[in-house]
């Protein structure tokens, strides 16, 4: 019995030394399946891929050099022009575009808009609609911010909606036409001159107070002529005077006879001519028929004062226009831009109108100043406000640096005041009363006029 419980408790002692024996020599596999025991001996591996990742994330902390280039550029003003390099008025787009550059080139020597140059285009509006409108097209196509032009009314017309449709400022320095007043331009539409029909009571004034009683007008066929004879008319029926005819002319007939026979058969005291280049062949038509200034009261406006507008007119006679009368306007013009700009251009045919374009390039660069942004909209927002603030100055220069210093401004400029009206336009006018003397053109009298005059 005894022996028998010791056979039995040697053999379980055996069998538990044979269980322990198989555990040390087969141990557990890994299961294929876990996904946690297969990532273990990756995380003791060293991770190549962690290089590339902080090498992204160093890559994404530079600063992108391209974007910022994006940046600077939007932020630049970039101007552009639209004025007669050729066609009549040509001689007046000299000056103008001249005194734009001299602009830019003085905004930039100031440190620019916003820390960057301004830069300019510029295109010829060459007295043509259509050739003014693919011009229009091709600054538009640049990017540009603004645009200073047309010069002449009739082109203001024909660009107007392309370049205010495409929400881009426009700055005329030279359009008078009262059209414009009340056009639909988005409020994107300015101007430096003032309206005619502030010009027009005072060529009427001039007329009635030289003892003319009863007037005849000829007046160009477009938006220009129209309405500077419409603003002599009223302005002259209402002082008392009496308008016996108002002819509106084809500025491309071969001929005025018809013309002058209807101005001899009206009859009046006294002749308004409204005219550019046309007006040489005009008045040699009117003194062969006796109605030169000699004969009767003769009377023109801006368009047909030119110092060699007599010599065009009868080369052999220097005082052929002597006793002709009219008005322009006329700004109290600093004298010393004059200068500067006859330094930076050379002698120049004309000068109407050039510190009124010199006028418009600031007064755009101003208001991306104060607005703090070069685009169009920004500039469209602030260009009546940098007319019409607490402190007057007259140069981009001392203007930035008023701006800078957080005032509100009153650009006064080379040919302001301008105090815009919400049209946009200024609210008052200077006019220079002006008369042929013994063969020359001379300045008799300057005399301001006030919108609320016409209101």
């Amino acid at each position: 019995m005894r022996s028998t419980s010791l056979r039995l408790l040697a053999l379980v002692f055996g069998l538990m030394l044979l269980v322990a024996a198989c555990e040390e020599e087969d141990p557990v596999e890994p299961d294929d399946e876990d996904p946690e025991e297969e990532e273990e001996p990756e995380d003791d591996e060293p991770d190549e891929e962690e290089p590339e990742e902080e090498e992204e994330e160093d890559e994404a902390e530079e600063p992108d050099e391209d974007a910022e280039a994006e940046e600077t550029e939007d932020d630049a003003l970039e101007l552009g022009y639209l004025l007669p390099e050729t066609g009549d008025l040509a001689f007046l787009g000299e000056g103008m575009i001249a005194a734009t550059e001299l602009a830019v080139e003085r905004m930039n020597e100031a440190g620019g808009v916003l820390d960057n140059d301004v830069t300019l285009e510029g295109r010829d509006e060459a007295g043509e609609a259509d050739i003014a409108s693919e011009s229009a097209d091709d600054l538009l196509a640049t990017g540009v911010d603004a645009v200073v032009g047309a010069a002449a009314t009739g082109m203001s017309v024909a660009v107007i909606d392309q370049i205010t449709g495409s929400e881009v400022v426009q700055c005329s320095p030279s359009n008078t036409g009262p059209i414009f007043t009340d056009y639909d331009d988005g409020g994107y539409y300015f101007r430096t001159a003032p309206t005619d029909a502030l010009q027009g009571p005072v060529l009427a004034d001039e007329i009635l107070a030289d003892g003319y009683g009863t007037v005849a007008i000829a007046a160009r066929g477009d938006d220009y002529g129209e309405g500077l004879a419409d603003a002599v008319n009223d302005a002259v029926t209402e002082a008392g005077g009496e308008v016996l005819e108002q002819i509106i002319y084809d500025v491309d007939a071969a001929t005025f006879d018809a013309e002058v026979e209807q101005l001899e058969a009206a009859g009046a005291d006294a002749v308004v001519i409204v005219s550019f280049e046309e007006g040489v062949q005009l008045l040699q038509t009117m003194i062969e028929a006796g109605l030169g200034p000699d004969d009767i009261g003769v009377y023109g406006a801006d368009g047909i004062r030119e110092g060699d507008f007599a010599e065009r007119v009868d080369p052999d006679d220097p005082n052929v226009l002597d006793g002709l009368r009219g008005t322009a306007p006329d700004p109290s013009v600093d004298e010393d831009f004059l200068d500067d700009l006859a330094e930076y251009a050379g002698e120049l045919e004309a000068e109407q109108f050039a510190p009124q374009a010199y006028d418009c390039a600031n007064l755009a660069g101003l208001a991306a100043l104060a607005g703090e942004s070069a685009d169009s909209q920004t500039i469209q927002e602030n260009m009546i406000d940098v007319t019409t603030g607490d402190t007057e100055c007259a140069s981009f220069e001392e203007c930035a640096g008023l701006l800078e210093d957080g005032e509100s401004i009153a650009y006064v400029g080379t040919a302001g005041p301008y105090e815009f009206t919400d049209a946009g336009e200024p609210s008052r006018g200077t006019y220079e009363v002006w008369e042929w003397i013994d063969g020359e053109l001379e300045g008799t009298d300057q005399v301001e006029a006030d919108i609320e005059v016409i209101e």
